[in-house]
């Protein structure tokens, strides 16, 4: 479905990412982790064009994604939800799903969303900023399944979450899979990410250390990444 070859891009002439090579299948997570500052966020801002590409190819099935305006990008059938995600604090969670389809054609019906997510359904008339950070999370990711995309970014689903409610995103993020949706995410949580993914890349200072399925967290560079470890 994507298929990222010799990536390289940053911000401002400054180059964050060093030939990137990556694939996410159809109907797959793929888990991106890496300490803090090794590009996780960088490869998904170039995918939904909010950094420089310098070199290299984006790829969305035979599509050439590079350079393309978000707009095209939401047409083609992806969406990201960064993780500092901006919702309308102000207007209750309904508000916010409805404003969510405003420009999407055959957007999927907020009684869908409420069906997958019970909470929000609790919470539908509830201002947004009146959630705890989970429910928060939950309402960034449902806004994004409005427009039923093809492709899911997330950029740290789990950060500042307990362990419960990160539990339940994790789960949530299974769910879209079987969905239909192919989802590539960023994520400080290793042990989690990996477990629910079925491939996961290590990155570090822009390159891909390592690529490999659940058995990487056994894996010495993982620990030679994380903890300057050998």
């Amino acid at each position: 479905m994507l298929s990222i070859q010799g990536l390289s891009a940053g911000y401002d002439g400054s180059e964050i990412l060093h030939t990137i090579n990556l694939e996410v299948g159809d109907r797959e997570i793929v888990a991106l982790i890496g300490p803090n500052g090794s590009g996780k966020s960088t490869l998904l801002r170039s995918v939904f064009n909010l950094a420089d590409v310098y070199r290299g190819s984006i790829k969305f099935g035979n599509k050439e994604l590079a350079g393309l305006p978000i707009n095209r990008l939401v047409k083609h059938g992806i969406a990201f939800v960064p993780q500092d995600e901006v919702m309308f604090p102000a207007m209750t969670v309904a508000e916010n799903l409805e404003v969510a389809g405003y420009s999407v054609r055959d957007a999927l019906p907020a009684k869908e969303i409420y069906k997958q997510f019970p909470i929000l359904a609790e919470k539908k008339r509830v201002d947004a900023r009146n959630l705890s950070g989970g429910q928060k999370r939950i309402l960034a990711i449902a806004r994004s399944l409005i427009q039923k995309p093809l492709l899911l970014l997330l950029d740290e689903p789990s950060a500042g979450l307990d362990p419960k409610m990160a539990r339940e995103v994790f789960q949530m993020i299974e769910d879209i899979k079987d969905r239909g949706s192919s989802v590539l995410m960023a994520e400080q949580n290793a042990k989690q990410a990996v477990a629910i993914a079925d491939n996961t890349y290590i990155l570090e200072a822009g390159e891909v250390k390592l690529r490999g399925n659940d058995r990487i967290l056994d894996s010495s560079e993982l620990r030679k990444v994380f903890l300057g470890s050998s």
